[in-house]
């Protein structure tokens, strides 16, 4: 096994700070969600007089002892600074809040580093640019005694479409899943856009929202934000709207499965900007017979499902959650034009309530149009053939999440794909560590 030094020194030195630091951790703050308890009460204080903060800290280490070029190990991490201001209590301003957050990435891509191929990073903290970035910057305004509620300004997608989890490391298994297809246009964390939502809850139990989300390529750019990813600015270059509709249910009656909670969600999407066809050039022959650049379509879509059902043990509590995330993209326009993800989680392992097991298997599709498109390219220019991306690159990872106390979360893992980037590579064998800290 190869391990880089500055790698092992950087997870040493986050240790030896973390040993110096939980001995003067008094023990109410053992069993606090935060690492450096409740500041002597201020923090309460600052939450009832409408202040709240968020400091949180994650890594994941990977290393590959099969697939890829080499074996290697590489370190990724995030820091997230967020605050959010209730301005009803602070100015009088009813059922208002303001939230602001930053998130500054660092680190390297085993996906990248070692070759592996993969449609889907080994590392999911990993990516859209190494640097500072205005995450949320937006306004959240309750009306109709909570019925409707409505956003506005700076922020990412995938936090209220198509919204899941991220606690496995697989990028296949973390967050919204249309962005893991078409992310050029659908950015989920830590990228935002101008967005407005609307959220009506049709029910107690059911809901109704709609979005409408800036596009422009300046925001996935990772030259442009290096330089102004930190700043509320509004670029040139915009292209369009991208414009999700969701429908979900989250039962809790107890009529349903007992009361154990649920989610389902179903949505679509539609981007007003023109997207390139992947296959045709404008005068719909193969790309690369001529000159022509790519035939330009008038939008693009797709559609996804994301359920998710406690099926064991107490409500919210101990006990076994089943998902099941599926996303279909448009295959004129999306290079994986689909992806299912499926898997189980079981709260309470070993009688440590806060404890978790893992366990999940997925599966992104690589689109048989592009793939022709590289065929005739190869055909073409043999001697800059390329590897063509054909068929489903299958991914299972295992977690244990492990809380030695409420606000640390360490979780070795195991992954293995099969077929990287739906291609002939060899599998990949990955043993990764994710760790979260919320101070």
């Amino acid at each position: 096994m190869i391990i880089n030094l500055h790698q092992v020194r950087r997870v040493a030195a986050v240790g030896i700070a973390l040993s110096t630091l939980l001995p003067q951790i008094s023990p109410a703050a053992a069993t606090s969600q935060y690492l450096l308890g409740d500041w002597n009460d201020h923090r309460s204080r600052l939450a009832e007089g409408g202040v709240t903060f968020n400091l949180a800290y994650s890594s994941e280490i990977a290393h590959n002892t099969s697939g890829g070029s080499d074996n290697l190990t590489r370190y990724s991490d995030q820091w997230l600074l967020g605050t959010e201001l209730d301005l009803q209590k602070l100015w009088g301003w009813n059922g208002a809040k303001l939230n602001l957050a930053i998130i500054d990435r660092n680190g390297k891509n085993l996906s990248t580093d070692a070759n592996l191929g993969t449609f889907q990073q080994v590392q999911e903290v990993y990516g859209r640019g190494q640097t500072w970035r205005l995450t949320n910057l937006f306004v959240a305004q309750s009306v109709l005694g909570g019925r409707l509620n409505l956003k506005a300004g700076r922020m990412d997608i995938g936090t209220d479409f198509a919204a899941f989890t991220c606690e496995f490391q697989n990028l296949t298994f973390c967050g919204s899943q249309p962005g893991h297809l078409v992310g050029r246009y659908w950015s989920n964390r830590p990228v935002s856009v101008w967005a407005f939502v609307a959220k009506i809850n049709t029910t107690q139990e059911t809901y109704v929202q709609l979005g409408i989300y800036q596009v422009n390529p300046n925001y996935v750019d990772d030259r442009y934000n290096v330089h102004k990813g930190l700043f509320p600015n509004f670029p040139r270059g915009t292209t369009g709207a991208l414009i999700p509709l969701e429908f979900g249910f989250t039962p809790a009656s107890a009529g349903m499965l007992r009361g154990l909670r649920g989610s389902y969600k179903v949505g679509a999407w539609y981007n007003t900007s023109d997207s390139a066809d992947l296959l045709l050039n404008a005068n719909h022959q193969p790309l690369g017979i001529t000159s022509a650049g790519a035939l330009q379509r008038d939008g693009a879509y797709g559609g996804y499902i994301a359920f998710q059902q406690q099926l064991t043990g107490t409500a919210g509590g101990f006990g076994a959650t089943v998902f099941l995330n599926a996303a279909q993209a448009d295959k004129l326009t999306a290079a994986t034009d689909r992806q299912v993800a499926m898997g189980l989680q079981y709260r309470g392992a070993f009688d440590r309530p806060a404890d978790v097991i893992g366990v999940a298997l997925g599966a992104t599709h690589g689109n048989r149009r592009r793939a022709e498109a590289q065929r005739f390219a190869n055909a073409l220019n043999p001697g800059a053939a390329t590897v063509v991306n054909d068929g489903y690159e299958t991914v299972g990872e295992v977690y244990y999440g492990w809380s030695p106390m409420r606000a640390i979360v360490i979780r070795p893992n195991l992954q293995y794909v099969v077929h990287p980037g739906g291609t002939g590579h060899d599998n990949a064998l990955v043993i990764g560590l994710k760790t979260s800290i919320s101070f």
